[in-house]
């Protein structure tokens, strides 16, 4: 055969410009990007092992963390990779892992820790839509004597925000690690790293940071870094390897850095800016503003004759509304009349949820008043033209 004829032609759709719609990403994320996020991230490509960025990375995580752990970064990927990142690390075969599992992300914890050869993975199970009081949460660490107990703050596929406090205390209490996912919750809802006594915790940049997804910022405490560098075992993955990436961000304090692999360079730009904008918008004053502007949303959803799914006031998430899937009508219909008609995502439930509810996300630049207007708006629309089922 001839090696200069190719059997695989261009193909067709490849010579048409890319188009991309504007939409209303008002789903559980990604969240719409904004204009100066979106050109930070256009900058040029530069070297990844001279990171001008990588200090202002650091700081701004351990600012939205509140925390002064030296071990702060971001990982290379998104959610699920900071997720598979902190177990991987903070687990040895033969371990016994906690997991409260009150949604889709506890189910994913377990799943990724039960991957660990041998490792021994227990969940503590309540409906979606609920919490776990600290005296459960107890009474599992005593009977599972875990080294690492998982626990999500913000629960985006049923829309509990999880009470933090006194849970580290616990943790500590019996020798646990207490690992925290804050993906959808971040910016939105106060959290405090250290004084809460998380070991590790995670987010991701989608969601109220208003980055494109892809960079997930990450922290371990001294106790967590203490037990994941005396680690008997390598960690199953090469490319998450807790001692690889410290070296890569400059946690070690080693003077030179050794290349590990190459991270999304322009991706960093965007999280760079993401936070710069955090920071000058102050935590206190996100937290504040997601708080009243899902509590207009709430108050007005309700006054429409709609339902919250999560009953407690104080367990609603800001970032993300869950609302009970309104009676006699397919939210498929409901969610795909809003994509057409108004260019407006939102989206059905998922894992334990689905079915169940239609969940709002209006998270960072997105979480206004006039947001919740133009969806009130659209949602009044759809439930108008939208065809009951005829049950």
């Amino acid at each position: 055969g001839d090696m200069s004829s190719i059997s695989v032609p261009p193909p067709k759709c490849l010579q048409k410009p890319l188009v991309v719609p504007h939409r209303h990403m008002f789903g559980p994320g990604p969240s719409n990007v904004s204009p100066r996020i979106l050109q930070a991230g256009a900058r040029p490509v530069i070297g990844h092992m001279h990171p001008e960025i990588f200090d202002d990375i650091k700081s701004g995580i351990q600012y939205m963390f509140q925390t002064r752990n030296s071990m702060t970064f971001a990982v290379s990927g998104t959610g699920h990779t900071a997720m598979e990142c902190a177990i991987c690390n903070a687990v040895e075969p033969g371990e016994s892992v906690l997991t409260a599992v009150n949604g889709i992300w506890g189910e994913r914890a377990a799943d990724m820790a039960d991957r660990i050869g041998e490792a021994e993975v227990n969940t503590m199970v309540a409906a979606p839509g609920v919490f776990f009081t600290n005296a459960e949460i107890e009474q599992a660490l005593s009977k599972h004597r875990p080294v690492l107990f998982f626990l999500t703050h913000g629960e985006s596929s049923t829309g509990v925000l999880h009470p933090l406090e006194g849970i580290g205390q616990l943790c500590l209490k019996y020798n646990c690690l207490f690992l925290v996912d804050s993906v959808a919750s971040i910016g939105g809802a106060p959290l405090h790293m250290d004084r809460q006594g998380i070991d590790i915790l995670y987010t991701g940049s989608q969601k109220v940071l208003n980055a494109p997804p892809g960079t997930a910022p990450i922290s371990f405490s001294e106790r967590a870094c203490q037990k994941i560098f005396s680690r008997r075992t390598k960690p199953v993955s090469f490319c998450l390897d807790l001692s690889w990436l410290a070296n890569y961000w400059g946690c070690d304090g080693k003077p030179s850095r050794v290349y590990h692999h190459t991270g999304p360079v322009t991706a960093f730009y965007s999280l760079r800016e993401s936070l710069a904008v955090l920071a000058e918008e102050g935590l206190e004053n996100s937290w504040e503003r997601h708080q009243k502007v899902a509590e207009y949303f709430h108050t007005a959803l309700e006054s429409m004759g709609l339902k919250l799914f999560v009953k407690e006031k104080n367990a609603r998430l800001p970032t993300v509304t869950t609302i009970v899937a309104p009676h006699g009508y397919d939210w498929k219909d409901i969610t795909s009349y809003l994509m057409k008609t108004h260019n407006l995502e939102i989206s059905g439930g998922l894992g334990p949820s689905v079915g169940l509810v239609l969940r709002v996300g209006l998270m960072g630049c997105n979480s206004s008043k006039a947001n919740v207007d133009m969806v009130l708006a659209a949602l009044k629309d759809a439930l108008k033209h939208c065809h009951k089922n005829k049950m």
